[in-house]
């Protein structure tokens, strides 16, 4: 079959212009194989990235048709399914005749050194900043080794399986608004560190993974992370186990990202929908134990005010029963499974 192929091709001093090439492929090649074949068969000056051509390594990430994926595990007969799955109802459907259209391109969030090889600086440079590093000191203990059980070894399988090929960081939109944010990849790093039993620093990682927006509290939830993931990682997931992780340790007076979330559960409890009175005071002002954020607000409040936008009074909305209701049924249902974690994970007593 025909297909005809759109590359997006620029380098450092150029913008970004669109080359097309027609190769007689079948279905079931690559988009890899359709990669080498136009480098060595068209333009040898094509530039992309590539290794074991075995979904291994994670070298040949790039956009194909503006979703991140490896190009040695995506096929031609596959990705035109894609296509046409995705194709909106009541458009147009083009003609027998019309050969069909692969579009390439670099992956995002990272500047284009040339064609589809882009520079992943920032990629690394965050990775390293989270310390994805079993922690040394743990390990000084020279009578014996650290053993772990099946069960805690299966709490790192999935993390494990990263091959850091940055497809996630590539469509994170959290990291497209925020350069500071460290990104899918390092916070699902993160989390392997944070559930291996081996590392002793897991309460110094927590702190570090909860600093404002450049940490877990960044992430928008966009799930664009996990659903380009080659290897069901599951940044979304992890990001939201260290959230959980960082919830279980807080004190009375926890940070403002802490107290976002746990002040909108329980506004929303009390009626439904938030009290936006009350969510400013608590959490930037944290019930005016904190006069620096509470004095932060005084400027949006005095606009508020002059555009007639304050709210002086509270409705809670229909239906805050049911909302209540449901609330509580999680929090129960959560609080039962932590009670049953506790008790399978103590051991029996022994016998005199």
């Amino acid at each position: 079959m025909q297909v005809l192929f759109k590359v997006i091709r620029q380098d450092q001093s150029s913008s970004p212009k669109v080359e097309t090439f027609t190769l007689d492929v079948d279905p079931g090649s690559t988009i890899l194989d359709c990669l080498n074949r136009i480098k060595w068969e068209q333009d040898g000056t094509l530039a992309f990235r590539k290794n074991c051509r075995n979904t291994i390594c994670g070298s040949c990430s790039i956009r194909i048709n503006g979703r991140s994926a490896l190009a040695c595990k995506e096929n031609v007969g596959s990705e035109l399914a894609r296509l046409q799955q995705a194709t909106p109802a009541g458009t147009e459907t083009p003609s027998v005749d019309a050969i069909p259209t692969i579009t390439l391109a670099p992956m995002g969030n990272m500047p284009v050194i040339k064609d589809l090889v882009v520079d992943m600086t920032s990629f690394w440079s965050n990775l390293k900043a989270i310390d994805p590093y079993v922690s040394t000191a743990a390990r000084q203990i020279p009578e014996r080794e650290f053993l772990q059980t099946p069960e805690e070894r299966a709490k790192l399988n999935q993390t494990g399986n990263c091959i850091l090929c940055g497809a996630c960081y590539s469509e994170c939109n959290a990291y497209e608004v925020n350069p500071h944010f460290v990104g899918p990849h390092a916070l699902a790093k993160a989390y392997r560190m944070v559930a291996d039993s081996r590392d002793d620093d897991t309460e110094a990682r927590l702190k570090q993974y909860n600093q404002g927006t450049d940490g877990v509290w960044g992430c928008t939830r966009c799930y664009y992370c996990n659903s380009v993931c080659p290897m069901e990682v599951a940044p979304l997931d992890q990001i939201s186990k260290i959230k959980g992780e960082i919830l279980d340790r807080q004190e009375a007076q926890p940070s403002r990202s802490i107290r976002h979330r746990t002040t909108l559960i329980e506004l929303v409890r009390q009626g439904g929908w938030i009290d936006e009175r009350l969510f400013g005071l608590k959490v930037m002002g944290n019930s005016f134990r904190d006069l620096k954020g509470l004095a932060s607000l005084a400027p949006l409040g005095l606009r508020m005010i002059a555009k007639g936008k304050f709210p002086l009074t509270f409705e809670p909305s229909e239906g805050a029963s049911t909302v209540r209701s449901l609330i509580n049924a999680v929090q129960t249902l959560e609080a039962s499974q932590v009670q049953l974690e506790t008790l399978t994970d103590t051991p029996e007593p022994v016998g005199g």
